[in-house]
């Protein structure tokens, strides 16, 4: 009789840990899942903001290798991420292939009105209004610089949108951790709940509170590193399913960023089991015998 109660209570322990286990692996993906998407989120509005440029309209009579200096002079500039030299030629053919051969016979060679241009991009952190508006005014200054074309309206809504997406995701994040954080502690805290007996039987035997909870702590650690791991297997595989699908996923994933969020996945399910653990065995440390049975 007695060996088939133990198994009964073995069983129920074995089930709190297999329970507690898929509790915060779940908790533990849908962070992980949003953190990708933050990163996903980011990374692609850098390379938004690295698509926004400046077209740099060089006077008629310029000489080429004026406009060559001009060129190798913006690409020691911090803010500039690439500068792309473009002839009259290279305009007129990139034009023809758009609106056909027609045009060039029509206007002629000699009444070609594109002049040379420099294709000019810059680093995401000078992607705003503000900045552009100061690399404006120090282009012009080059007196070769006939004008600097650019879309201020759409650089300035591509901004505010994106401003906002980061603000609405940075809240979702925090409002998902803290109910995160709720789950895993009231998971464990049902999971030491079923073993506040043996707690009470170690304190009886005169184990200290450190010696008690110590064990508990550790294994809450465990827990969460294996959730952790089992979690970033699943993210792993979907990441790997969607780069099939997509392909063009691969160009904005960062493998060292993708890295600290598999880091900071794996210290977060040690850190909330750990303090939950900590926590809840110390509840069941300090009770009266009475409220064992509430």
């Amino acid at each position: 009789m007695a060996r088939s109660e133990d198994k009964h209570f073995q069983r129920r322990i074995n089930g709190a840990y297999i329970t507690s286990i898929i509790s915060i692996t779940l908790v533990l993906f849908t962070l992980g899942f949003l953190g990708l998407v933050i990163l996903q989120a980011n990374s692609l509005s850098n390379y938004i903001k690295e698509n926004i440029g400046f077209e740099i309209i060089v006077k008629p009579g310029v000489k080429e290798a004026d406009i060559l200096h001009l060129k190798k002079t913006l690409d020691t500039r911090d803010y500039v991420k690439s500068a792309e030299y473009i002839s009259t030629e290279e305009a007129t053919r990139r034009l023809s292939m758009m609106l056909g051969d027609d045009f060039i016979d029509f206007l002629g060679d000699e009444n070609n009105p594109l002049l040379p241009s420099i294709d000019l991009r810059f680093n995401a952190a000078w992607a705003n209004s503000d900045s552009l508006a100061i690399i404006e005014a120090e282009v012009l200054q080059n007196k070769a610089v006939k004008e600097v074309y650019y879309q201020k309206s759409l650089v300035h809504l591509i901004n505010k949108n994106l401003r906002k997406i980061s603000f609405g995701l940075l809240g979702f994040s925090i409002l998902l951790l803290v109910i995160a954080m709720a789950l895993v502690n009231n998971t464990i805290r049902l999971s030491i709940y079923s073993r506040r007996f043996i707690i009470r039987t170690m304190q009886l035997v005169g184990a200290t509170e450190s010696f008690i909870r110590w064990p508990f702590v550790l294994k809450g650690i465990s827990q969460g590193i294996v959730s952790a791991l089992i979690a970033l297997a699943i993210l792993s595989g979907i990441i790997i399913a969607l780069q099939q699908q997509i392909p063009e996923l691969a160009l904005l994933i960062n493998v060292e960023t993708l890295g600290f969020l598999y880091l900071f996945i794996l210290l977060l399910g040690m850190l909330m089991s750990g303090f939950s653990t900590f926590f809840s065995v110390r509840k069941y440390l300090r009770i009266s015998p009475d409220q064992l049975f509430g």
